[in-house]
């Protein structure tokens, strides 16, 4: 299972990225669909950004687990603004979240353990 998740995690980092360089250029359906919910350039750099951060993440076997509930919170996101704002399609982004939450639901017990790292620290 462990070699599954990581071909997952590499595959989706890789997808991320990809989708992150595209914003970063300026690619038309990218603009198009930023400046159609009405936020623009900032938020479609800050949302590749967060792309390349989750697929950095995707990587650090510590991180994997809560990088892919964010990105899947992310995709969440895109399948809404394809499906009701762009008309776009929604199979890639929904691929992509059902991919994040089985990276998410096999990096469970790492995402649990970081959880409670994290707590104890903060009492």
């Amino acid at each position: 299972m462990r070699i599954v998740l990581w071909i997952l995690q590499i595959a989706g980092a890789g997808f991320f990225v990809m989708a992150a360089l595209g914003k970063f250029a300026g690619a038309e359906p990218s603009v198009s669909t930023f400046e159609a919910i009405g936020l623009g350039d900032w938020f479609r750099i800050a949302v590749g950004v967060l792309e390349v951060a989750g697929a950095v993440a995707l990587l650090v076997p510590r991180l994997a687990g809560v990088a892919a509930l964010a990105l899947a919170g992310l995709m969440a996101g895109a399948v809404l603004t394809e499906a009701f704002v762009s008309g776009g399609g929604i199979v890639l982004p929904l691929a992509l979240l059902v991919l994040c939450l089985v990276i998410a639901w096999g990096r469970w017990d790492g995402t649990a353990r970081l959880w409670s790292a994290v707590a104890g620290r903060a009492s």
